[in-house]
């Protein structure tokens, strides 16, 4: 027995559209990190991009659950003293909804240059609108 190891041109990618309304932030960010990576996939690889592209529409409906949404701070650091930044939940969701679900999904990335490029096929938006039509994106439901 041999282990197949897929190559690129054996790879199709496919376009999923998940809706976050009322999927709590957790469940949702880590299952679309698992279609990222293509773990769903019967020729997953480690070293190789196998994942799909994953739409995610309403992310200002996202759901935390217990006191996240009044204790849960994104912190960022500059590198100079005194340069660090802390954004409460509530304050991002109102402003930037979108960057709550990719900070989620990028933690449960490899950190290297394959996760980078894994994360560039996410693409997240606040409304139900987006413009990838033409791809013809499949609904997943989560």
């Amino acid at each position: 027995m041999k282990t197949l190891t897929p190559s690129q041109s054996d790879i199709t990618h496919a376009w999923y559209v998940v809706d976050a309304t009322g999927l709590p932030l957790g469940r949702l960010s880590s299952e679309i990190a698992s279609i990222l990576r293509g773990k769903n996939k019967p020729y997953y690889a480690t070293n190789i991009d196998t994942g799909d592209f994953v739409i995610v529409i309403n992310a200002e409906k996202v759901r935390v659950t217990g006191l996240k949404a009044m204790q849960k701070v994104y912190k960022r650091y500059s590198g100079y003293p005194g340069g660090l930044k802390e954004i409460p939940y509530a304050k991002m969701l109102e402003e930037h909804p979108e960057r709550i679900i990719e900070h989620a999904v990028r933690g449960m990335m490899p950190k290297n240059k394959l996760g980078r490029a894994m994360m560039k096929k996410l693409k997240v938006y606040a409304g139900s609108e987006h413009p990838h039509g033409a791809q013809q994106p499949a609904e997943l439901s989560l």
